[in-house]
């Protein structure tokens, strides 16, 4: 395995998630995948062993040829990561539960792990770009970006009548899948969720769970996305997504006012209960983690608790994962990997925290200076 994989493997997450970004109190992160297939070689699903190995030659000798200017790229072939290695990429996003779990074809990253590719996941490629809160815009000026890098090596499969060709028919046109992880509690805590994502389907988008698609929404984080990607641009969809992801975001933020001016008690319990679990625990569930970090975010966000920053959060999240922490560990016992979980979060959060703000400023209204709903112009690519 290249160093800068195993680099990457032993790093809770990407260096882009260090950046400020616009709406990180409820926006996780951004990201925009391209699904693309080379015209000459069939579909993955009727791929041949010559195919396969033909494709990843293409790919690595295509990825040596990115300009330096778009970063610097390791090519990194299943085959050499472990399960567990796959794992971890799954937990950070990186590669899908299927790429994991099919364990062949590659996967392509750039150092800080803002670009990436999975080969021969559901198609040949399927490249991505990330970036922390929301910026849809900045994420497909950059998947642009990297898509041109790659085709001036590669020939897409094209179809002047339906656009990009791929092994999914929902993927034709842009084959475009533009996401925002968002984190709801106060929508869930509210209960007025269920009603908001029902009603999501009426204008062309759909939720996911934490891992996307086939995934529970753990720790209160939903992954929205368009449904469709035939008969718009990418401008269009990004621009779209972007409105609903601003509006989902204002029900969110509203939700929270409602909690702390009716519920401002219960509030304050159940987020400091959280808070004195996490700093004190022995033992810790992968799912009670989940739930009460999201807890702990939203007292941070509301300034209830120690402020926790989006990348010391987002930590947080990747280190509590089975994979991550076995992989640190070395040891697979359930109990041990409970009682690592605990010890991991108790000193990862104490690194992570601020001094909380006085207590009159989480009167009135949610303040949060990352959130001013600033908008961001969807560039051309």
């Amino acid at each position: 395995m290249d160093s800068a994989m195993a680099e990457a493997l032993g790093r809770p997450i990407g260096l882009w998630q260090r950046a400020d970004a616009p709406s990180t109190d409820v926006a996780v992160s951004s990201r925009v995948r391209l699904a693309r297939n080379v015209a000459d070689l069939p579909f993955p699903p009727r791929m041949q062993p010559s195919d396969v190995d033909s494709l990843l030659h293409r790919v690595e000798r295509a990825a040596a040829e990115i300009p330096r200017d778009l970063g610097i790229f390791t090519f990194t072939r299943m085959s050499e990561l472990t399960p567990l290695d796959r794992q971890v990429l799954v937990e950070k996003h990186l590669i899908s539960r299927q790429h994991a779990e099919q364990g062949r074809g590659a996967v392509l990253v750039r150092s800080d792990e803002q670009l990436s590719a999975m080969v021969l996941e559901e198609d040949h490629l399927r490249l991505q770009a990330l970036f922390p809160g929301l910026q849809l815009g900045a994420a497909w000026a950059l998947a642009s970006r990297f898509d041109d890098a790659l085709e001036s090596s590669l020939d897409w499969a094209f179809s002047d009548d339906v656009g990009f060709l791929s092994t999914c028919p929902t993927n034709l046109g842009t084959a475009m899948r533009a996401s925002v992880m968002l984190h709801l509690p106060g929508l869930c805590w509210t209960r007025r969720i269920g009603s908001l994502l029902a009603s999501l389907g009426a204008v062309g988008v759909v939720a996911r769970g934490l891992y996307g698609e086939g995934s529970t929404a753990e720790g209160n984080l939903f992954q929205v996305s368009n449904q469709t990607s035939l008969g718009q641009s990418e401008e269009e969809v990004v621009a779209h997504l972007q409105a609903v992801a601003r509006e989902i975001a204002a029900r969110e933020r509203s939700a929270r006012e409602a909690l702390l001016a009716e519920r401002r008690e219960a509030v304050e319990d159940r987020v400091w209960r959280a808070y004195g679990i996490l700093s004190s625990a022995r033992l810790l569930t992968s799912g009670e983690a989940l739930q009460l970090l999201s807890d702990l975010r939203l007292g941070s966000d509301l300034h209830v608790l120690p402020t926790v920053s989006a990348d010391g959060w987002a930590e947080l999240l990747v280190v509590t994962r089975r994979g991550f922490l076995q992989r640190q560990d070395g040891e697979a016992a359930p109990g041990r990997r409970d009682a690592r979980r605990a010890e991991t979060v108790r000193r990862r959060l104490a690194a992570a925290l601020t001094p909380p703000v006085p207590d009159h400023a989480a009167t009135g209204s949610v303040a949060n200076g990352t959130h001013s709903d600033q908008k961001e112009d969807v560039p051309d690519a």
